[in-house]
């Protein structure tokens, strides 16, 4: 994989880099080594028990060398790139060393099937529960990097289709991002297609801001939810109790959302090894697969009987108060006033003012 990262360098011989913050954005080229999957279930990472790892038991980073040049980026888009030229950038989230987002993404890859080319984009985060602000304000530093990150791959020649997959805290900073494009842009580039936001630790109307300043031309998003995911229950609660956007009952907007290029997979009724069930999206081998079929290109809800199907694909309730009176109606009797209040509160202001005040 090519790993970019605002991370500053180790100190330890055994680490590549901290969780403290660097003055540049550092390339790699790392190659992970996978147990064979006789010896492993999917979905888990087998951490290495000694500082040589037993390759047919434990994962084990083979090598790690620095991209010195924009030449050895393209070289590395051309030499990794499938038939249709896809790319997967994947932004870990809260909680995560240098080594846990590299494992984990390598599992990801791997388990879901995909042969896009993977990019770790990997910020500053302390890997300690105590350290939530300052892994926030690390992913805020980090928002231009991935801004340039993205650009960077639409701009290659190589690259036709870049997806976005996301987790957690991550999100948030995935959504800066694409925001930051579209604002320097004017609009999101056309060869981002997919977004995948897992478990999205966001203040629910901080990213319906986000969505609509993002602009018209939007990625399709799919977001992954859980009303049993506890990480997010404290994040809530950290942030004042403004519901998340991955840990809300999310179901009445289904239609609505789909209208709009949102598509939101319910997890809560799938098993998660996570006792807090916050990463159900990695470890769960049915949402693994799912995973696989959207980088694939499929649809997360085709005709025949899917896990999404079962899990239930809904919609996101992150329009103001207003739209939120309809939370626990069925979709189907959803009134169509409250739908036109949600696909208002998701489009562009207009500007006007109106009884002394601009729609925001």
């Amino acid at each position: 994989m090519l790993v970019a990262t605002t991370r500053k360098s180790s100190d330890d011989p055994g680490r590549l880099y901290s969780g403290e913050r660097g003055t540049a954005i550092s390339l790699n080229n790392v190659f992970v080594s996978i147990p064979p999957d006789q010896n492993r279930k999917i979905g888990k990472v087998q951490w290495p028990s000694r500082v040589t790892p037993n390759p047919q038991k434990e994962f084990a980073v083979l090598e790690a060398g620095k991209v010195a040049s924009q030449g050895q980026a393209l070289k590395w888009f051309r030499k990794n790139r499938n038939a249709k030229r896809q790319v997967l950038i994947f932004v870990h989230g809260f909680n995560n060393t240098y080594a846990d987002a590299v494992f984990r993404f390598a599992q990801i890859v791997h388990d879901s099937g995909t042969d896009a080319a993977p990019i770790l984009f990997a910020w500053p985060s302390r890997a300690r529960v105590f350290d939530y602000l300052y892994d926030k304000e690390s992913a805020n530093y980090s928002r231009r990097a991935l801004e340039d990150l993205i650009l960077q791959a639409t701009r290659s020649p190589d690259v036709d289709d870049v997806t976005i997959l996301a987790h957690s805290m991550g999100t948030w900073l995935a959504a800066e991002a694409l925001r930051g494009v579209a604002m320097r842009e004017k609009s999101i580039p056309a060869k981002v297609k997919n977004v995948i936001l897992a478990s999205p630790d966001i203040d629910i109307d901080v990213f319906r801001r986000q969505f609509i300043e993002m602009g018209p031309k939007r990625p399709h998003f799919a977001i992954l939810t859980s009303t049993h995911d506890k990480a997010l229950e404290v994040s809530g609660w950290l942030s004042g109790g403004v519901d998340r956007v991955g840990g809300a009952d999310l179901k009445p907007y289904a239609s609505v959302l789909e209208e709009l290029g949102v598509s939101v997979i319910d997890t809560s009724a799938i098993a998660s090894n996570d006792p807090l069930g916050h990463n159900a999206f990695a470890d769960s081998p049915e949402i693994v697969r799912l995973l696989g079929r959207r980088l694939a290109g499929q649809s997360l809800s085709g005709r025949e009987a899917s896990f999404a199907d079962r899990a239930g694909v809904a919609a996101a309730n992150f329009a103001g108060s207003a739209a939120r009176v309809a939370v626990t109606a069925p979709v189907s009797v959803i009134s169509g006033e409250a739908r036109d209040v949600l696909k208002r509160e998701l489009s562009p202001s207009s500007g006007q003012l109106v009884d002394g005040q601009v729609s925001y």
